[in-house]
């Protein structure tokens, strides 16, 4: 597992094949911002909760992780296909050569997006990095998969 932490500049992280040319712009519909989750066909932008750093650690898997949604507070999974067996994880206006790359296997990959602490990170707002107590975390997992349709595995709703 490696940690990063990464602005979330316009409230998302992207995860994308390198050299992907996604675009989300007309990917974030009402339904993607509801589920925090926008998907082309080899990237994929989730949604954060605040427009600063996040805590973001990443697992390269060689299959499915046990199901510990429950631990979390919004969990979501998508298909991604990434020919070119490198995938770049980094803020939304991150400088794309410069984001970090993992070795994954080339083709199709499920990817979940697993979030945490967003109460405490809605509640601060833009001084939830401030602290580790309401930083935001993601953790994003991915494994070879055949391709499947996006999916909300658990749903977060702010409670202010």
């Amino acid at each position: 597992m490696v940690e990063l932490t990464l602005f979330a500049d316009y409230y998302q992280i992207h995860a994308f094949d390198e050299g992907s040319q996604a675009d989300f712009g007309d990917e974030w519909t009402d339904q993607a911002v509801d589920d925090r989750l926008a998907v082309t066909e080899d990237g994929v932008a989730i949604g954060t909760t605040v427009n600063v750093n996040v805590a973001v650690s990443v697992e390269v898997l060689d299959g499915p992780p046990a199901d510990d949604s429950i631990e979390f507070d919004h969990v979501v999974e998508a298909s991604i296909r990434c020919s070119s067996g490198h995938l770049v994880v980094m803020g939304c206006t991150d400088h794309e050569p410069d984001a970090p790359r993992f070795p994954v296997t080339a083709g199709w990959l499920r990817l979940r997006a697993s979030q945490s602490n967003l109460d405490q990170a809605f509640q601060a707002d833009i001084d939830s990095d401030d602290d580790p107590q309401t930083m935001e975390r993601l953790r994003l997992q991915v494994w070879p998969a055949a391709a499947e349709r996006s999916v909300v595995v658990r749903r977060w709703r702010s409670s202010a």
